[in-house]
């Protein structure tokens, strides 16, 4: 036998502490390192998840057109005929004329507007930047419009966005 130990009784205890005579130390100290990590994990920012441009659209009636959609300045939203296949063509001096809406990249919109049947989403054009769609389809604004004048409803193609 070793130092007054029986191999029956396996190691030793803990030697009676009187600070500490029910033994609570060690699992105390391990609950307090244990909430302490929680905290820590808690104030670490997370990886950056896509932010959310939640409704750089609005319905609004307008004289003439009833129940169209805008942009947060009010000014009309066109889609383009030529655009049906839910791909950008509307690049370059099209895109002066016919100014996309888009958004900050690794935006997204809500996909879905009060008072609005269809689904919103995003493309990305051909030089990079987040256009704004509706059932796929790109949305624009046009250069000459203000929020009180819609110019182009029908020419060439472009047509403001009604809803229902």
């Amino acid at each position: 036998m070793k130092s007054g130990v029986a191999p029956w009784r396996g190691p030793p205890h803990r030697a009676y502490n009187e600070s500490d005579p029910f033994g609570r130390e060690l699992p105390m100290r391990l609950t307090l390192f244990l909430l302490a990590l929680v905290a820590a994990v808690a104030l670490v920012p997370q990886a950056p998840a896509a932010q959310r441009d939640s409704t750089p659209i609005r319905k609004v009636t307008a004289p003439k057109f009833g129940a169209i959609l805008v942009t947060r300045g009010h000014l009309a939203l066109y889609r383009w005929n030529n655009e049906k296949d839910k791909k950008v063509h509307c690049t370059g001096s099209c895109a002066k004329a016919w100014p996309p809406l888009t958004i900050a990249k690794g935006t997204m919109v809500a996909k879905h507007v009060a008072g609005v049947m269809g689904t919103f989403g995003e493309i990305t054009r051909p030089d990079g930047t987040t256009q704004v769609t509706l059932d796929g389809r790109p949305l624009y604004t046009y250069h000459g419009d203000t929020a009180t004048k819609i110019l182009c409803d029908g020419v060439d193609g472009w047509f403001v966005v009604r809803v229902h």
